[in-house]
């Protein structure tokens, strides 16, 4: 492929430099191949704020970080629904929301301070 070829020559390939031709003649970049331009910034800034609740979780109550983390899969990806997390912890799936919106609105003020 035309990346190993040049591999030896440089050492810093551009996402828009042609890495070859599809089945119709147009050329194929490397952006092409790994996904469109709205997917990477959405994907990133999702990292960063993913971060930033991550920083500021420490404000939170046990229970609503529990919440929180359980609701968003802030650490092993997972989301959960309300009814799911109300089962786990043995509460009401509406006492479920009440910690979660309390906990986000402390998250909300707490980065907005930052900024």
């Amino acid at each position: 492929m035309y990346l190993r070829n040049t591999r030896k020559l440089k050492q810093e390939v551009s996402i828009y430099e042609p890495i070859g031709y599809d089945k119709e003649g147009n050329e194929i970049s490397l952006l092409d191949v790994l996904t469109c331009d709205n997917e990477i910034v959405d994907m990133v800034e999702m990292k960063l704020q993913e971060e930033k609740v991550r920083d500021k979780i420490g404000v939170l109550t046990r229970r609503e970080r529990q919440v929180i983390e359980m609701r968003y899969g802030l650490f092993n990806g997972l989301k959960e629904t309300q009814r799911e997390i109300a089962r786990k912890l043995g509460i009401s799936r509406s006492y479920v929301s009440r910690i979660e919106k309390r906990a986000l609105k402390k998250l909300i003020r707490e980065i907005s301070l930052e900024i």
